[in-house]
Formats: C-alpha cells, sequence, structure tokens
C-alpha cells in the first residue's frame, strides 16, 4: 500500500483537493488514516446490501471510487446473481476499479459490475433495491443535493434503501468544537502531522461541505423514505440507512390529510 505522503510538501498556493491520480494511487492509506471505522462501514454496507437486494433489480454505488465497497459486495454474493453499476468520476478511480475488475476475471469468478465514469447527481437511477452514496454527497454542490436525493427515492423500488455516509458538522458550537478536536487526534494517530492536517483543511475548503446530521434526515424524510435511521456514528461521521415503502408513505399522507 502506497503511503499518502501529498500533504507533506509545500505548496503555494495550496491546490484545491481532486480525485487525480496522485490521490488515487495512495487512496487506500488516505482513506484508512483519514475516515474513521471505515473498513468496519463497508463491511455492514455491503452485508446490508446483500439483505436488501432484490432479485431482478439493480444496487448503484455512487461516488465508487476504486471499488473497495463493490469488491467487498462481490464477495458477500458469492455465487449468487446480481448486477450493481458503479459510479465515478474520477478517470483514475475507474481506471483502478477496472483492473481490479479484471483480476476477478482472472480467477473465474463471477462478477456482475458494470463501471461508469460520470457524476453521480447526474446518473439516472432506475430499478434499484439498492443505492449506496458513501462520501460522495458532500462534494456535491447544496444546491443539487434535494435533486439528488429525489432522483434516489424515485429509482428505487418499493422495499429499497439508501445507504448515505457523510463527513458532517454539528449546530451545537460546543460538540462541534469537541468532535474537530477529536478528529485531529485521529489523523495525528494515524501519523499525520500538523502541516499535513492544516494543509489538507485547506484543500478542501468550498470542495467538501458538510451539512448536520439534521439536515441529512430531513431532506431524506421530505424526499418520501418512511424509515430514516443513523446506524453509525464516530464524532463527524454519520452512516444513515433510509428504506423506501412508498405504501407506508401513501397511509401517512391520507392520515395528515
Amino acid at each position: 500500500m502506497k503511503k499518502d505522503n501529498i500533504f507533506t510538501f509545500k505548496r503555494e498556493p495550496v491546490p484545491a483537493f481532486e480525485f487525480n491520480e496522485e490521490v488515487a494511487s495512495v487512496f487506500d492509506d488516505m482513506i484508512k488514516r483519514s475516515v474513521p471505522l471505515y473498513m468496519e462501514s463497508i463491511k455492514r454496507q455491503s452485508q446490508l446490501t446483500a439483505r436488501f437486494y432484490k432479485k431482478g433489480s439493480s444496487i448503484y454505488d455512487l461516488g465508487c471510487s476504486h471499488g473497495n465497497l463493490g469488491i467487498m459486495i462481490n464477495e458477500e454474493f458469492k455465487e449468487e446473481p446480481y448486477t450493481m453499476i458503479a459510479v465515478d468520476s474520477s478517470p483514475s478511480m475507474i481506471e483502478k476499479y477496472r483492473n481490479r475488475v479484471e483480476c476477478i476475471d482472472s480467477y473465474n469468478k463471477k462478477h456482475n459490475i458494470s463501471l461508469v465514469c460520470g457524476l453521480a447527481e447526474n446518473i439516472s437511477i432506475s430499478n434499484a433495491s439498492v443505492v449506496i452514496v458513501n462520501l460522495t454527497m458532500q462534494f456535491i454542490k447544496p444546491i443539487k443535493r434535494d435533486n439528488f436525493i429525489q432522483s434516489i427515492y424515485n429509482g428505487l423500488v418499493d422495499g429499497g434503501i439508501l445507504l448515505l455516509t457523510e463527513k458532517i458538522i454539528n449546530q451545537n458550537k460546543i460538540i462541534s468544537d469537541i468532535e474537530q478536536d477529536f478528529y485531529k487526534s485521529f489523523k495525528l494517530e494515524n501519523g499525520y502531522s500538523e502541516l499535513e492536517i492544516s494543509r489538507k483543511r485547506d484543500s478542501l475548503e468550498n470542495v467538501l461541505i458538510p451539512e448536520t446530521i439534521e439536515s441529512h434526515i430531513k431532506r431524506l424524510k421530505n424526499s418520501g423514505f418512511s424509515v430514516v435511521e443513523v446506524w453509525l456514528k464516530w464524532f463527524n461521521f454519520a452512516s444513515i440507512i433510509a428504506i423506501k415503502n412508498s405504501k407506508l408513505s401513501e397511509l401517512m399522507v391520507s392520515l395528515n390529510s
């Protein structure tokens, strides 16, 4: 695993963060040292995907990077048939994912992963039983997020799920300061220097725009999801499961009318 030392070298001005070849080459080291409970999160997401997947439908992984979750999902299904569309806007990430898929092919193992290089918010979702959005919506312009979630809801089959993981902010300043402090400590414990942390924060400014967990939940419910629950949280990171049940939603509307 190549070590992430992108921000050890002084560059002025600090360039805006992007998922280019440089980032793709160190992505595994970067994400494991920067995202708390990363492996636990994608392991449970792969299990949730297998549980909620409906035969004849599709899985969408929007912001798939180079396929850590997708490969894990493929292993979860073993020999069972499934269909997955994996989407990422970074050509470098898609190329690395394609190489991993070719390795699966070389071992004569089955998979049905279709790779798409494009913006997550531009993908048309249809006949989906599982949609996964891992640390992706935070890079989408806030003005586009309502439509993005609504399009996912509209493209899910009844009983389908959205698995959403995001870096979040807290509306309470005291708690927000505590979360930021613990997150900085997490990165220091994983070997990043004060300079690296500071420079990466500068590079992500106006690129990664987090929201409160309350905003996420409100948006999901406004889009029509009848069940919304936080299933994993670590200070300023949260994973949410949202379930579409159109019959229940219709019943609630009728009761409130």
